[in-house]
This record gives structure tokens, sequence and C-alpha cells, in this order.
């Protein structure tokens, strides 16, 4: 085989994906920065908008890959949560002396484990779910796992007797927040001339795990289980005649998708330091879908692309909604929320009608429209 020239396609298109990975990675190191000239807010909000990308992207294995509905996916984000909270607070050894008895100290548990329990937990959970379903599909599916995830939120809400485990509708508070190799990151960390406040170590935390998630969802698409997933999704009566076992491949879409919701909602509860029952409601299972299929379901790009528009375009509303009111009109004239959630049900709608594969959908989905 004759080697392909230095200047030839091969090296070009190696110095193009080179320089794009470069500017990539300038993008993400930078952003925190340029968002901080406007306030730290802004980072924060960003911070949120990267948690719904795990979410959305743990969800798309689900309904995008396999073509499963699911409408209790929060319930998986929960479990996570509430993990790490109970395994990273004085909660149970102030409820449960014996468990005060074998850790005087309290219980700490490092994020990294803390990460790899609750992936593993909202896996089995996952499975779990999947079991039962497996011969649902559409409706009768939507509505099992919509029961699932009101189940678990009920029980994180009334769990607080007779043994008070999840302290009810009060929730969980003093969660530690995350430490990696001696660095706190509630407290910030100033390496020379710049300073990291809290909110910038969890972005780059964040937006690390993000680019992993992505990676093995890449992976993931490409592999033999990936095209099993699909197989399944364009028909499932064909892909078990051409021998794929649907049973163990749609339980392994309900597990790897629940285990990036609760990777998601171990650093959700170590970033804010308190979880409740409220932060897990139907609303966000209905969102985190709608950011799926708003993006185009089952094409990565276009699902992160759904999950920083949906999570971002409405706080941006908010800023900029009632400062205009105010200068055409000397007053507000309707409230910020009614209009973002007017905005945001036409967009829907529109998006639907004109665009029912989603604002970036895969090639061949978009060639179909």
């Amino acid at each position: 085989m004759i080697p392909a020239p230095s200047g030839g396609p091969s090296a070009s298109h190696n110095n193009k994906r080179t320089l794009g990975l470069t500017l990539l990675i300038i993008a993400v190191v930078a952003l925190p920065w340029v968002l901080s000239w406007g306030g730290a807010s802004w980072l924060r909000i960003l911070n949120f908008a990267l948690l719904y990308v795990m979410l959305s992207l743990g969800l798309n294995i689900v309904v995008g890959f396999a073509g499963l509905l699911d409408l209790g996916y929060i319930a998986f984000y929960a479990l996570g949560a509430y993990l790490y909270a109970l395994l990273a607070s004085p909660h149970l050894t102030e409820q449960f002396p014996a468990i005060a008895a074998l850790f005087p100290s309290g219980l700490h548990i490092p994020i990294l484990a803390a990460l790899v329990i609750a992936a593993l937990v909202a896996g089995i959970f996952g499975a779990l779910l999947g079991a039962p379903t497996l011969k649902l599909r559409g409706d009768y599916l939507a509505i099992v796992t919509l029961g699932f995830g009101e189940i678990i939120r009920i029980f994180m809400n009334n769990l607080n007797a007779p043994y008070n485990i999840t302290n009810g509708p009060q929730g969980i508070n003093m969660v530690d927040p995350v430490r990696l190799a001696g660095i706190d990151f509630a407290k910030g960390w100033i390496v020379g001339p710049v300073t990291l406040t809290s909110t910038h170590l969890y972005y780059y935390l964040f937006a690390l795990l993000v680019i992993l998630i992505v990676l093995m969802s890449f992976r993931l698409q490409n592999s033999r289980l990936g095209r099993a997933w699909m197989a399944i999704r364009e028909d499932e009566i064909a892909a078990k005649a051409m021998g794929i076992n649907t049973r163990n491949v749609k339980l392994m879409a309900f597990a790897m998708g629940a285990s990036f919701g609760g990777i998601a909602g171990a650093l959700f509860a170590a970033s804010q330091g308190f979880v409740s029952p409220e932060s897990f409601g139907l609303m966000e299972s209905l969102v985190i879908l709608s950011m799926v299929v708003l993006g185009g379901m089952g094409h990565i790009p276009g699902v992160i692309l759904g999950a920083l528009l949906l999570s971002g375009f409405p706080e941006l509303l908010r800023a900029v909604v009632i400062p205009l009111q105010q200068s055409l009109f000397g007053k507000v004239l309707m409230d910020a929320e009614i209009i973002r959630s007017l905005i945001y049900g036409v967009a829907m709608v529109a998006v639907m009608r004109f665009k029912p594969a989603g604002l970036w959908p895969t090639p061949k989905r978009e060639s179909a429209q």
C-alpha cells in the first residue's frame, strides 16, 4: 500500500480535526471567564445546563437509541442525589446511633466513590424498571415509567417515619461539597494569580464529565449494542427475527441510561449542599424529554443543543423581558414567568410542526423530513 503524501487528504483531515479539538478546548476553558463578566449567576446557570446535558444524554439512550418512551427518568436523578446526600452528610449518623458508633466522625464518602455507587444503584433500578415493561410499548410504557418516577418521589417525601431516612419534605442539608486532590470546591482554589471560585471548579468538573459521557455515548452508538438498540427502535419484531436478544438489550438501555442520571444526581447534591423531593417532580422529567425531542432524538450533538437551549434560554429570557417592558411601556405588563411559558409552548409546537425530527436530527432523519 502506498502511503498518503504528507499534504494529501488524510493529512488535511487530521489537521482540521486537531484544529477543531484545540478550539473546542480553548472555548471550554475560557467560557466561564467570559460569562463571569455578566455576573456569577450566569455561570451557575451554565453549571445547571451541563447537568441537564448529562441527563439528556442518559435519556437519549433509552428514548433516542432504543425507542423506549420513558417519562420517569427523573427518578434516577433523585436516586443519585439522595444516595450522595445520605452518604456524605450527618443525617444518618444523627438519626441512627448504630451508624454513629461505626462512623464516629460521620459519613463522608469521597465523590469518586459516590459517583460509582450512584451509577451502579441507578443502573440496577433502571434494570428493575425495565424488567416488567419488556412487553409494553408506546402509551402503556409511558404510563408505567411515569408511575415509577412518581413512586420514587413519593417515597423520598414520606421516608421520614417510622425511621427518618430521607427527612421527608424538609430534605437533607449539610451535604458535603466535592473534595478532589485536597481541593475543597466549596472554598475555591487559588492558583498563582488566578482565583478559581467554587462555581468555576464545579463548571470544570461538570464539563469534564460531560465530555466523558459524550465519548461514551458515541462509542455506544457505534457499538454492536448501539446498533441493536437502533434495530429495536426501527422494528422490534424484525430485530428479534434477526437473532437480537431484545429482552437483554432493552434492559441494558434502561440500566445504562439510568446510570448517567445517577451520576448527575450525585453531582447535583454535592454542588447544592441540599436535596429535597420538590426538585424531582414530573415536570422535570417532561423538561428532560423535551430537550431530547427538541434537539433530535438519537443524535448526540442535537441532544446537547436541545439541553443547552431549554436550560439556558428561559433564564436569558427572564433577564431580558422585564427591562424590555420597562423601556417600552414604562412598567411591567406581564410577568416574565408567563411570557417564558408562552414562548416555550409556542416554540415546542412550532418545532413539532416544522421540524418534527428536532432542530438537529441525524442526517438520515433530516432527509426524511
